[in-house]
């Protein structure tokens, strides 16, 4: 045998498995693709579910707006208003009624809890002047979600010398505007808000004390109560 047949001999076994390769990369090349293929959708289905977990969590600050904008639609009482009626049960027994202070001037003031802090300071100082708030003819109410014997409780504890209103139903808590949305520790809620109202002798609203601050604010409404 030549030199040269010997070389095409031995090129012909090496070119052998070269051309047994090829198909082995075109299947691995298909396989890649059709992986490639299948985790398409697999990605689209997680964006999807993705999008719709942040549609269901943006839902939810939607629909708090929305019952935020259905309260606020509602009318709000306004000074010059006539004060709307009520009927309510009392610390002690018996009811208590807007007609039963007819012809005089009377201050509601609508506190969250009993036996709180602030409330508990707000309650003591109109106790404090209820004596400069009746020579002023003015009478003074406490009112409040709790339950009668709660507030008999808060009276009896500090020695309380003002009607105490049980409002449960929160009837008049929100014809007042006194009962509202509020927020604590970044959570919403619906709440008593801490509100004062003058109604005059006329029977209309001569001022509304709204986000009251505890410190001092008796005192205010007492001297517009001596304005009046």
């Amino acid at each position: 045998m030549s030199k040269k047949s010997r070389k095409k001999s031995s090129k012909t076994p090496s070119a052998r498995p070269t051309a047994k390769k090829k198909p082995v990369k075109t299947r691995a090349t298909t396989q890649t693709r059709s992986a490639k293929t299948q985790r398409r959708p697999a990605s689209k289905s997680t964006g999807t579910i993705a999008k719709a977990a942040s549609h269901g969590a943006a839902s939810k600050p939607l629909n708090s707006s929305k019952s935020t904008a259905a309260s606020a639609a509602k009318p709000v009482l306004a000074e010059g208003q006539k004060a709307p009626a009520f009927r309510l049960p009392r610390d002690g027994g018996g009811m208590v009624t807007l007609s039963d202070y007819a012809g005089r001037k009377l201050v509601l003031f609508f506190y969250p809890r009993a036996d709180t802090p602030g409330c508990t300071r707000e309650a003591i100082d109109f106790t404090r002047l209820a004596d400069a708030f009746t020579a002023a003819g003015t009478a003074v109410i406490g009112i409040s979600a709790d339950p009668l014997k709660a507030q008999e409780k808060f009276r009896d504890k500090h020695s309380l010398g003002v009607p105490l209103i049980s409002d449960e139903k929160h009837e008049m808590l929100e014809a007042y505007g006194a009962w509202g949305e509020k927020s604590m520790y970044g959570k919403s809620f619906l709440g008593i808000l801490r509100t004062t109202v003058l109604v005059g002798s006329d029977g209309k609203v001569a001022k509304i004390w709204r986000n009251v601050r505890v410190d001092g604010h008796a005192d205010q409404v007492l001297e517009a109560a001596r304005g009046l």
